[in-house]
């Protein structure tokens, strides 16, 4: 009776150490499972902003640059101004001698003198010459009313020559009052031709045609100044003035950005040379792509009232060209292109197997690219190395960490002063 309890209590060793050796067959085998799936990066679709800026230099220029020509010739009795006055319009800027204009002057005004005569005189004349007619047509009148009332008292000689002496008294007041009108004609050409003359002897006052600044003098007192009368005239002017309280800020767009660039876009402006920054605004642009740089050039104006900014001076600005916000973002590693050159990303599912979606692409940067559909926030794309996995693949998501928003800095070329100091970069 002792075999068969030695049975049972081996069978109870057994069991134990069979249930230990099918555990442990179990478990390596879901290690081996595991070891299979395959691992990749993943990063989650996010809300955020895409900016596009470009930074360019850019140069102050006079909103306009006159050179005061005189409009006559002469000698500079007085120059009142010198580089850098501040001028303003109407201001008397130099004052010429010219001998022979006032006595041209002079002349006109004895011959306006004499005109105002003349017709003074013909006035008297025609005063004269319609009191005569009244008296001499008063008495023939009376000689043809007598001899009405008696026939055959006047004499009919006496008659005929009371209304021929009628008909002279009348033609010589015509005569007068064309007098008058030759005299009224004289003098309004005498007026006209002493008009001419005092505008060229106003002349002699050189003065300023816009508020400005004296940027340079070419002229002392003494010299002789020949009148810009033509344009194709080389002679020296007096003065030049610039336009600064006002100033075009000049900058050359590339021509890949000029489709970005419309009237009234904002842009950022730094002066390094006085320390200040403001926001400026497109007002124009050549619509010319320069054929040696390949630029644009666009104007901003800019105030400059109390003539802190001097033309020339550099100035950095940030011209925003594009900005996205609020929008899907994701790492443009993320995109890939099929054979229909359709740009898709390869989607995890809640059971991380990989599905492939077709997107649709806005601003793409360095880093980030807008999605316009395609994806929802939450949603994980697999970053790179797509070729090693099949779509229905079950994978291990390895979440990395990236950047919701960007700003793609396009440099167009800056001025730094301090570097230019000190003779460039070292």
């Amino acid at each position: 009776m002792r075999k068969p309890t030695s049975a049972i209590a081996a069978i109870g060793i057994l069991l134990p150490v069979l249930a230990c050796l099918a555990a442990c067959h179990s478990g390596e085998k879901t290690q081996a499972e595991a070891a299979t799936v395959p691992s990749a990066q993943v990063a989650a679709a996010q809300r955020g902003d895409i900016s596009h800026v470009l930074t360019l230099a850019g140069q102050f220029q006079p909103y306009q640059v006159v050179d005061v020509h005189p409009k006559v010739s002469g000698y500079m009795r007085h120059i009142n101004v010198d580089i850098g006055d501040i001028v303003h319009q109407g201001e008397t800027l130099a004052v010429l001698e010219v001998p022979e204009l006032k006595a041209q002057l002079q002349q006109t005004e004895f011959e306006v003198q004499q005109s105002q005569e003349e017709i003074r005189r013909a006035h008297h004349e025609i005063n004269r010459a319609e009191a005569t007619h009244a008296a001499v047509h008063a008495e023939a009148q009376r000689l043809q009313d007598a001899a009405k009332a008696q026939p055959g008292l006047i004499a009919q000689q006496e008659l005929d020559d009371a209304v021929a002496r009628d008909l002279s008294s009348e033609a010589q007041v015509d005569a007068a009052k064309a007098a008058m009108a030759a005299a009224q004609g004289h003098a309004g050409a005498a007026s006209a031709d002493h008009q001419r003359v005092q505008a060229l002897h106003n002349y002699t006052n050189v003065i300023a045609p816009l508020d400005g600044v004296v940027v340079w003098r070419y002229a002392d007192t003494g010299a002789l100044i020949q009148g810009g009368t033509n344009s194709n005239n080389q002679d020296l002017p007096i003065v030049r003035l610039s336009e600064s309280q006002v100033l075009r800020l000049r900058i050359p767009v590339p021509e890949d950005d000029v489709q970005y660039v419309h009237v009234g876009d904002l842009l950022e402006v730094r002066v390094d040379a006085i320390n200040r920054s403001f926001t400026g605004k497109i007002v124009r642009f050549t619509r010319n792509v320069n054929f040696e740089t390949r630029t644009m050039e666009t104007e901003i104006d800019v105030a400059n009232k109390n003539l802190s900014i001097d033309p020339g001076m550099y100035a950095n600005t940030m011209l925003r060209l594009t900005q996205v916000k609020d929008v899907v973002t994701i790492p443009v590693e993320a995109l890939v292109r099929n054979a229909q050159q359709q740009q898709s990303a390869y989607v995890l599912d809640s059971d991380n197997r990989v599905r492939i979606r077709n997107l649709v692409v806005g601003i793409q940067g360095t880093k980030l690219a807008e999605i316009k559909s395609g994806l929802n926030p939450g949603d994980r794309v697999i970053v790179g190395g797509q070729e090693q996995y099949q779509p229905g693949e079950e994978v291990r998501p390895l979440l990395i960490s990236t950047p919701k928003s960007e700003t793609i800095q396009q440099t167009g070329g800056m001025i730094d002063l301090k570097a230019d100091a000190n003779g460039g970069d070292q």
